[in-house]
């Protein structure tokens, strides 16, 4: 029979936000209070991956430290540009928003009348923005911070101007969709730090208390060292939208843009991205190469795969299998499993954190009823903004850009093996030409050739 650790989790999480205020457990503690096990056994001491102080722990209070006032653009007026402006709102007092910018008037104004009415926030005519260009006037117009939630592969540019506008700037996921992307990215993460700009990306999980404790307690060594791991996406069928008579090629594709691969990346890259970067924060690896497959089978616009199987080698000769799919009516799973020398681990978004040893006796698990209990704010979309608030506050430089171009560029590395079905190399990816930006992008007519399902292998030809 499996039995739980007696440890009382309520207690064990109480404990942990009485010291640190964080909710998560103190660094130094947490080994010696899993050595209580049930019926008196002791386990063996743990030796530390990496010792207490040598890695990033952020700061997950339930509100931002007063200081600095705050004046914030909104780059992407959509559904997740519009929910980051209410969770920057939301994290901390002394924060606005002064200028807004999209592709579309009606996004902007539809965010306006938003904050006006939730907010009492007044954005003018003369701060809203619209166009392709939209973003360079909402950087000059003022502000202090940037929010950057346009579709993916505007984010580069975005992120460079803004950079050297000397602003501080918040990212969504992914930030590139290709290895020029990619390279932008990297460039200007180490421009930003010259700076001493802070910069933070929309990768949740790295903001969400199950797995900031998870990544401290794995790190403590208590699954000992990773040997592999499998990460799911696999949900249903995205939103799309059907071309209206009267929309360009560019409005149709940018309206519909999680379902064109020159705009999101396809799904492997855009949402995938957050189960990947679970496992390269964890494991602190970057892959070697990766060999994959997958299929078009249900999407109904756009020219990008709707699933994906890819087995990744890194660099330390292990193996993670990346499984991601975008399909109603078929098995779900979002989360993620890590196995280790002498146990493991499996955590979702949803809260769920859990620990094993080699038996399948759950040695921890998150309580969520406790965080429930200790903390007002729970939600890691509100809490990203607050890490980040607190970092501009506190003049402490971060550069989160740069850690989610590692898994960013991994998954783009699997895309590419699916669509091309050879084995890609992460030296040969960071390196290649590689642009999905149209060279004739614009409002108007573009050539629609180009965008269509990529087909790995080479035709079966008949013997004559």
């Amino acid at each position: 029979m499996k039995k739980e650790n007696s440890i009382s989790r309520r207690t064990f999480l109480k404990s942990s936000a009485t010291v640190g205020a964080l909710g998560v457990i103190g660094t130094g503690g947490t080994a010696a209070v899993l050595t209580s096990c049930a019926e008196g056994v002791k386990e063996p001491a743990m030796k530390p991956l990496k010792e207490p102080g040598t890695y990033y722990v952020p700061d997950l209070m339930d509100f931002a430290k007063d200081g600095q006032e705050l004046k914030a653009g909104i780059i992407g007026c959509g559904g997740r540009g519009s929910g980051a402006a209410f969770n920057f709102l939301n994290a901390a007092n002394g924060v606005t928003i002064t200028a807004l910018g999209d592709t579309f008037k009606e996004r902007v104004d539809s965010l306006a009348a938003k904050l006006k009415e939730d907010k009492g926030i007044d954005i003018p005519e003369s701060s809203r923005f619209v166009g392709l260009d939209a973003y360079k006037q909402v950087i000059d117009s003022g502000v202090d911070v940037v929010i950057v939630a346009t579709p993916p592969n505007f984010r580069p540019i975005h992120f460079q101007y803004a950079t050297e506008k000397g602003k501080h700037s918040f990212l969504e996921k992914p930030v590139c969709v290709d290895p020029v992307g990619y390279r932008t990215i990297v460039a200007t993460a180490r421009q930003a730090a010259a700076k001493n700009l802070c910069v933070i990306t929309g990768t949740q999980r790295r903001h969400q208390r199950s797995y900031v404790e998870s990544h401290k307690l794995l790190m403590d060594g208590i699954i000992g060292e990773i040997t592999g791991a499998t990460v799911w996406w696999n949900g249903g069928m995205l939103w799309f939208r059907d071309r209206q008579p009267g929309w360009s090629d560019a409005e149709w594709m940018i309206k519909d843009w999680v379902n064109w691969k020159w705009l999101s990346g396809d799904h492997i890259v855009e949402q995938h991205v957050h189960n990947l970067d679970v496992f390269t924060w964890f494991s602190n690896l970057k892959p070697v190469s990766a060999v994959g497959f997958g299929s078009r089978q249900r999407r109904v616009t756009g020219d990008q795969y709707d699933n994906f199987s890819v087995d990744f080698t890194m660099e330390n000769g292990i193996h993670l299998h990346s499984m991601c799919r975008q399909i109603s009516g078929c098995k779900n799973n979002v989360s993620e499993f890590i196995q280790g020398t002498k146990g493991s681990w499996w955590g979702n978004q949803g809260r769920d954190a859990i620990f094993k040893d080699m038996a399948g006796n759950v040695i921890w698990s998150w309580d969520k009823a406790a965080e429930d209990a200790n903390f007002k704010q729970v939600d890691p979309y509100t809490l990203e903004h607050v890490n980040w608030i607190n970092h501009i506050r506190s003049k402490t430089v971060i550069d989160q850009a740069s850690e989610i171009a590692i898994p960013n560029m991994m998954a783009i590395m699997g895309r590419e093996s699916a669509y091309t079905g050879k084995e890609v190399i992460w030296d040969e990816m960071i390196a290649s030409p590689q642009d999905y930006m149209p060279k004739d992008l614009n409002l108007g007519k573009m050539d629609m050739s180009g965008f269509t399902v990529q087909v790995p292998g080479t035709p079966y030809e008949p013997k004559k």
